[in-house]
């Protein structure tokens, strides 16, 4: 998969087939998206493109409102890992800005995806809008498509149980410590890169733990307490157990504990993979107890 930072530097890719958004948590709805781009690229002899922006719309619209202290599901390290195992052909994260923000619906497709990028087909998911005030949707593309020279799409609602599932959607579940039903909603376990920090073993000689920072300040981590997680780096594997604290720091710490703990591990960049919560009654503001309460039922919690 190939990345870009700019419509121009993008100009290369052939017949593209584009989508775009911000993708926050690569759900189901997002993947039923990318499967169907994938298939119309293919259909075309071209190339899958999903267009995204950094940071976030909100926080560059409404830093005072809908974007304070906005948390996403998401890092944008994590995204892209997601768009990677999902098979695109190419990505392209744009700068979101005021100026930007100003570029109007069919500016954007006339002199951007039709433009710059040659796009032969525009998919869109339902009720996504895009351009100045969100002025555009699937009707404007339907409307335009042959007056620019392109082919519209969009792809229906997904549903979970009953259910239509959205990022916000799985933001709540989260927030709520409902890591299961956040996972079904994802269609993928929800996940936390980053890198491993050795905790002092006096700390807790009975239980080896590691300390996972998370340096995103706008990464949304689900409800304090203690996790069955499984843990990959490079070609490493274990499962484990993750305690996140209940505390009010900006950038918390995630505590693990890993069934196959290796010595190199310190250092090592790491994905955590969350499979189930356990009853929160058992929560404890102790990182070392909450492991060593929960490391005898690791095999339990996750097979």
């Amino acid at each position: 998969m190939r990345i870009f930072r700019s419509f121009e530097e993008a100009s290369v890719i052939q017949s593209p087939v584009v989508t775009t958004g911000t993708f926050d948590g690569v759900h189901i709805g997002h993947r039923t998206i990318i499967k169907r781009l994938k298939k119309l690229a293919s259909e075309h002899d071209g190339e899958s493109v999903l267009i995204t922006f950094h940071p976030h719309p909100r926080v560059v619209l409404y830093p005072e409102t809908a974007g304070k202290g906005l948390k996403l599901i998401c890092s944008q390290e994590e995204k892209i890992e997601l768009l990677r195992k999902a098979g695109l052909d190419n990505i392209i994260i744009i700068e979101f800005t005021r100026h930007f923000a100003r570029i109007t619906s069919e500016e954007f497709v006339r002199d951007i995806l039709c433009g710059t990028l040659g796009a032969k087909v525009i998919v869109v998911g339902h009720n996504h809008h895009f351009g100045f005030n969100q002025q555009g949707d699937y009707r404007t593309l339907w409307a335009w498509r042959e007056k620019y020279g392109f082919e519209a799409e969009e792809i229906p609602m997904q549903e979970v149980q009953n259910e239509t599932v959205s990022s916000t959607r799985i933001r709540q579940a989260l927030t709520e410590g409902y890591i299961q039903r956040a996972n079904a909603y994802l269609d993928h376990f929800y996940l936390v890169i980053g890198t491993a920090v050795e905790e002092d073993p006096a700390i807790s000689p009975q239980v080896p733990m590691i300390r996972i920072p998370v340096s995103d300040v706008t990464k949304l981590l689900p409800a304090p307490g203690l996790y069955a997680v499984s843990c990959a780096a490079e070609t490493y594997f274990s499962r484990g157990m993750a305690f996140i604290p209940d505390n009010a720091a900006p950038l918390p710490d995630l505590f693990l504990h890993l069934e196959n703990y290796e010595s190199d591990i310190p250092g090592k960049r790491m994905t955590l993979f969350f499979h189930k919560r356990l009853d929160a009654s058992r929560m404890t503001a102790d990182a070392a107890k909450a492991l060593i309460a929960g490391a005898g039922e690791m095999r339990e919690l996750i097979f």
